[in-house]
């Protein structure tokens, strides 16, 4: 093992090819990889989602044990890997997960109240994402479909209680 003369982007252009077809071949989407530095030490962050099953201890070990080997060829320092699901109500930290999370409620905090409106904050169906349009989403108190630009989006989360509610409506239903 080297120094720590390397270049971090570097590395993630070498070893995120790898982790997203390791995720292909389970099934998995890795939605968010992360290498950094924490105290010294440096850790490989995987969080990964799957569209037909909620991620369970066994994903997460298939995707360690299968990429171990050969990321230890590719990072020339030594790291800590950890692999998990991205939690049940997490912030969304990219575009890619306005598409992967379409159909599912999420809450919004806007940098701006939209026109003709006070609220900053809400739930709502994610519909759609287009990346020249931004967001389009149903809010649930008014069932009102609204285009949100990225660029307006403070924030956005799941919403589990709201999933959770939807999903055994879902299950009544059929």
């Amino acid at each position: 093992m080297s120094g720590e003369n390397f270049s971090k982007k570097e590395v993630m252009k070498n070893i995120y090819p790898l982790i997203e077809n390791t995720c292909m071949r389970y099934n998995l989407i890795p939605i968010e990889v992360d290498f950094s530095k924490e105290s010294g030490q440096w850790f490989l962050r995987i969080f990964i989602y799957s569209t037909d099953h909620d991620v369970n201890h066994m994903d997460c070990e298939n995707i360690s044990r299968s990429l171990s080997d050969f990321l230890d060829e590719l990072i020339p320092v030594k790291y800590y890997l950890e692999v998990s699901s991205p939690g049940l109500e997490r912030r969304f930290k990219s575009e890619k997960e306005y598409i992967i999370f379409s159909g599912k409620v999420i809450e919004l905090k806007l940098k701006n109240p939209l026109e003709g409106e006070k609220e900053k904050q809400f739930k709502a169906l994610l519909l759609d994402y287009n990346e020249g349009i931004g967001a389009l989403v149903k809010r649930l108190d008014d069932d009102k479909e609204i285009n949100i630009p990225l660029d307006n989006i403070f924030s956005s989360r799941l919403c589990f209680e709201e999933n959770e509610k939807q999903y055994k409506k879902e299950i009544n239903d059929d």
